[in-house]
């Protein structure tokens, strides 16, 4: 308490309150020792042996002028010149100095290479693990690297045109120079798919590609048209779908040419998004722009699907670290703040809260480094391909829909303060509503499942067997099972209509039972049991914080508080 003296002279100087019983900017912490959940799933899809590179990387994440860059990317946002002070076209987009240095940090990490540099078991796992930690600091230059990392397989599709991009693509750098190709160690890929008048269905596409002269895979070809969204303008070359009398069919389609001349695509603006701030996405029109043909034409699609499936594993995980991120703060803040007379997180009802926002984050983030791992064995693993061929849209369509909530529900823990711009959580929850929609909202990821189990029916063989490897491990999953398996026997692929009409119903069960499966196999009991009661029940799952009474919430809570080290 303050003396009488002292009172009167904080008065004469303006001071009428102590600031007490506030919390403090989460920071100094690992992002990977303190997180049980990634921890863990690193420990068992194969990652051990990346675990010091990890830690390391996350107490790099955990610093409080590292995690400033976040804040600053966003603050100060992306501006185009499309043409300098001569007149001179340029299409040059000026980022903050923040988004560089982000761009820098996992461009020479390998987020964007890894994998296909140094190809082993728990590639993809280690390379995952990093790119969602880096998510928490700030997600929207994940952008251009997820793209970067995705592209490879479609360029090796067509082996004279990798051989032109590959390996400065794979360089471990970054060079945001506006300058051609040959002048770069380092470069990075966008992909360009969406127009006005089709968005998702791309067949709708209206870009012509003719050839310049010859005609045929490698070949170069001229596109005129546009694209409604292409991200991220400063790669150096994009993948591009684009129309030839054979169908939809993919281009390598570069901002500079061979000769050193502006290729014809025009940055006509930035989009103005909500969310993903430090990213700059664009319109863009191809006014006579070359590009390499990649596949044969008509078979844009399937040459590009690889390259957006893993852009779809990227952005499940990305939605996966914004709730990580969350909860973090959110029981940083509860450790700290006090109300109705006891700290917030020795509350029963807070507890509730933040338990039931742990458990979505361990369900999803099991489920990316399940994911993970079959990339990691697709190719020698027929099991973890056709698994993955379905899973990975089931988990793209329900991880990234939960996230929004999710990221809410923080905002709500945190009160007043929670909604203020000099926080993260505003952000959190901006970013939080751009994965639903990348790379295929969830009406697309729904369709992409029943097309998927329409082509190769053993794909659902494939789910539903890893589903079965907990049977037995609680009795509230078995009998989930039982009902899933029954609709599974029941699908009609004649039933058009029925099926698209409860593919949403459908793919929700699968999502869930796939996360309760796998954290009945792996994880402590607290989080499975905990999980199963409150998700699979009859009663569902409704808002978060009402688990059934009898959960051990407070060992759950310990698995994501921030100020414990878990390894």
């Amino acid at each position: 308490m303050k003396t009488a003296i002292e009172l009167q002279n904080a008065a004469q100087l303006g001071e009428t309150h102590q600031v007490h019983n506030v919390a403090s900017e989460l920071s100094n912490y690992n992002l990977f020792t303190t997180d049980a959940a990634l921890l863990d799933g690193v420990n068992r899809e194969g990652g051990a042996w990346g675990l010091n590179d990890l830690a390391a990387f996350g107490d790099k994440c955990g610093k409080p002028e590292y995690l400033e860059l976040g804040y600053l990317a966003n603050k100060y946002t992306p501006e185009l010149d499309t043409h300098d002070r001569f007149g001179n076209r340029v299409d040059q987009v000026r980022y903050h100095a923040a988004y560089h240095t982000l761009m820098t940090t996992s461009l020479t990490e390998g987020l964007h290479s890894s994998p296909w540099t140094n190809p082993r078991d728990g590639a993809h796992v280690v390379r995952g693990a990093k790119a969602f930690m880096h998510s928490q600091v700030e997600a929207g230059h994940g952008c251009p690297v997820t793209m970067t990392f995705a592209s490879i397989p479609s360029f090796r599709l067509q082996p004279e045109v990798a051989a032109l991009f590959e390996s400065k693509i794979l360089h471990r750098g970054y060079d945001p120079r506006n300058v051609p190709v040959d002048e770069k160690l380092s470069i990075t890929v966008g992909m360009g798919m969406t127009e006005k008048q089709g968005g998702s269905d791309v067949r709708a596409n209206s870009t012509q590609a003719t050839p310049v002269a010859e005609a045929g895979p490698g070949k170069l070809y001229s596109l005129v048209g546009h694209k409604w969204f292409l991200s991220a303008p400063m790669c150096d070359v994009f993948l591009v779908l684009a129309q030839t009398p054979a169908g939809v069919s993919c281009f390598a389609v570069p901002r500079w040419l061979p000769d050193g001349t502006k290729n014809a695509l025009n940055v006509i603006r930035l989009k103005d998004k909500m969310g993903n701030k430090s990213n700059a996405s664009s319109e863009v029109e191809f006014r006579g722009a070359q590009g390499w043909l990649i596949g044969e034409e008509g078979r844009g699609v399937p040459t590009i699907i690889e390259m957006v499936s893993l852009t779809r594993f990227d952005c499940m995980g990305a939605s996966a670290g914004l709730m990580r991120a969350g909860v973090a703060n959110a029981i940083h803040h509860c450790r700290q703040r006090g109300a109705f007379g006891a700290k917030l997180l020795d509350q029963p009802l807070m507890q509730n809260v933040l338990a039931d926002l742990q458990l979505e984050y361990e369900g999803g983030i099991a489920f990316a480094m399940r994911m993970a791992y079959a990339l990691d064995h697709k190719d020698s693993n027929e099991h973890e391909a056709k698994l993955g061929r379905l899973a990975n849209a089931v988990g793209k369509y329900w991880i990234c829909k939960r996230a929004p909530q999710h990221t809410y529900e923080i905002m709500e823990c945190i009160g007043g303060s929670g909604v203020m711009e000099n926080s993260i959580y505003p952000r959190l929850f901006r970013e939080s509503v751009i994965n639903p929609i990348w790379e295929g909202s969830g009406n697309v990821q729904c369709l992409d499942v029943l097309r998927a189990i329409g082509k190769d029916p053993s794909v659902l063989f494939a789910f539903n067997s890893e589903l079965e490897k907990a049977r037995g491990g609680n009795s509230i999953l078995d009998s989930y099972l039982d009902n899933l398996g029954q609709q599974f026997a029941q699908i009609n692929p004649q039933d058009t209509y029925g099926l698209q009409h409860s593919a949403r119903a459908m793919v929700d069960q699968m999502a869930l039972a796939f996360e309760a499966s796998l954290l009945v196999r792996n994880a402590p009991s607290p989080v499975s049991e905990a999980f199963c009661a409150s998700r699979l029940g009859a009663r569902g799952h409704h808002n978060y914080g009402a688990l059934p009474k009898g959960m051990d919430v407070k060992a759950i809570i310990e698995r994501g508080d921030p100020a414990v080290a878990k390894a």
